[in-house]
């Protein structure tokens, strides 16, 4: 599904400075990401229940890659 992406409030980390980031902006409940260098391509939507879900694993360290 193609989604209009133009007007939404993106953020992304202010740890970014190369401009290869991360961007995600939110569209009722769903979570949208994007690549910062690829504007055109479609975002990955996720709902608000898995987007949590990811945010409370990435705090957890249920994602170390050691």
């Amino acid at each position: 599904m193609i989604r209009q992406t133009e007007g939404l409030r993106w953020r992304r980390s202010r740890d970014c400075a190369t401009g290869a980031c991360v961007e995600v902006a939110t569209i009722g409940d769903e979570v949208l990401i994007r690549d910062s260098k690829n504007l055109d391509a479609t975002p990955l939507a996720f709902s608000r229940a898995e987007w949590e879900a990811f945010v409370s694993g990435v705090k957890a360290g249920d994602f170390g890659f050691e």
